[in-house]
């Protein structure tokens, strides 16, 4: 089952790129092919498998804009990442003005959909156009949250966007997953978050929790993701135990 999964959350510093990334690589790991979208102007994405955003000549700027088809801008690491540079800061103006500008996405990535096992979308930290192209694109969204009550509360604006989505534009798009991120069992405040998650959530979240260790600030500098870096490490097995979930919910949703 090929699935198109958008990671978004429009708080920023959550760990939607380090999630993007690890799972991708750990979905590998066990035989998938597969794509990463880098959607955020930042770059990071990119930069996390040893690509410079500012050496970059063509981006999705140009597949979103000028309509370049996106096997031009993909890159291999350690897996397959179609890149972004600054440039992709002005797509919003620049799509502002086109007709579907909802669609550039989704346009661009139907010729790649049979290719992939899974694509993933890294967002930008904000509700705009180029999140707003990764709903209309994807079959599900992820979205990793903080262990903290702050985190918790712009869920709710995230809802409301995905129910628009839903009514206008891509009647399939939902939440799949909600990963608790940073998560320190020490905390009494850390624990109480992932509490009221699962109370308001419930199946939604996902078991695996992403503790806070320095391992995830580390393996980016090197252009690698964590499960290449530090390959046997608790951080690295995280995402192979994320991985497994998203896989058991994808079969569970192919029976249902």
């Amino acid at each position: 089952m090929k699935r198109v999964i958008a990671f978004a959350n429009q708080k920023g510093g959550v760990a939607k790129t380090t999630t993007t990334l690890n799972l991708g690589v750990a979905l590998a790991e066990k035989g998938h092919n597969v794509l990463l979208v880098d959607l955020d102007p930042q770059g990071n994405l990119t930069m996390s498998q040893g690509f410079n955003p500012d050496a970059i000549e063509r981006s999705m700027f140009d597949v979103l804009v000028h309509k370049l088809p996106i096997t031009e801008i993909v890159e291999t690491a350690e897996v397959d990442i179609a890149v972004a540079s600054i440039d992709l800061a002005g797509a919003e103006l620049a799509l502002s003005s086109m007709i579907g500008r909802e669609r550039a996405l989704e346009k661009a990535l139907l010729p790649v959909r049979e290719a992939y096992d899974y694509i993933l979308i890294d967002t930008p930290p904000s509700l705009g156009l180029l999140t707003i192209n990764a709903f209309v694109a994807a079959d599900g969204v992820i979205v990793p949250v903080q262990c903290e009550y702050l985190s918790l509360r712009g869920l709710v604006q995230l809802q409301n966007t995905l129910t628009m989505i839903r009514e206008n534009l891509n009647p399939n798009v939902d939440i799949v997953g909600i990963l608790p991120t940073m998560f320190d069992k020490r905390v009494l405040h850390s624990r109480e978050a992932v509490e009221i998650l699962q109370e308001n959530f419930g199946d939604l979240v996902f078991k695996t929790r992403i503790r806070k260790t320095i391992r995830y600030a580390e393996a980016p500098v090197k252009g690698l993701s964590v499960l290449k870096y530090d390959p046997t490490g608790a951080a690295a097995e995280a995402y192979r135990d994320l991985a497994k979930e998203v896989l058991h919910g994808a079969k569970a949703r192919e029976h249902a």
